[in-house]
């Protein structure tokens, strides 16, 4: 009975990890939506409820902090954006990195910048329980063959 009662306890806890972790994976993917739509529409206001304002980046044309974004988000013109591939690896319940393929068409500064990116995101879940993107990173991918 003692074998029984323990496998089922097992079972249970297991289900709730595999349940919260998707949970996580869905909030996050909804969070990283709500920031490049934010991004899109240059909504600073709503881009700073998901971004830390001490959030850092790396992209191909050098670092950024908040301030930047904001003058970058300024400077594009999106018009559309779609994640897809997004995978998710937390390091315990405070922070998590994801990982995903995103396919935009737009210009910055008047150049086109339309093509599929490899991106990746630092959450970190504040103090009132709210996931902040503390860092991001994107880079287009390269041609085929090329």
């Amino acid at each position: 009975m003692k074998r029984i009662i323990a496998s089922t306890m097992i079972a249970l806890l297991a289900t709730g990890a595999i349940s919260t972790a998707a949970t996580t994976d869905d909030a996050l993917q909804e969070k990283e939506k709500a920031a490049w739509q934010a991004f899109k529409d240059k909504k600073p206001d709503d881009f700073k409820k998901v971004v830390s304002a001490n959030m850092m980046g790396v992209y191909v044309e050098g670092v950024s902090d908040m301030q930047k974004e904001l003058a970058d988000m300024q400077k594009w013109d999106m018009k559309s954006f779609a994640i897809s591939d997004y995978k998710v690896v937390s390091d315990g319940p405070n922070l998590a990195v994801s990982t995903y393929t995103v396919k935009i068409e737009g210009t910055y500064d008047g150049k086109d910048q339309s093509g599929t990116y490899n991106a990746g995101s630092v959450w970190h879940k504040r103090a009132r329980g709210e996931w902040q993107a503390i860092f991001h990173t994107n880079v287009k991918q390269a041609p085929a063959g090329g």
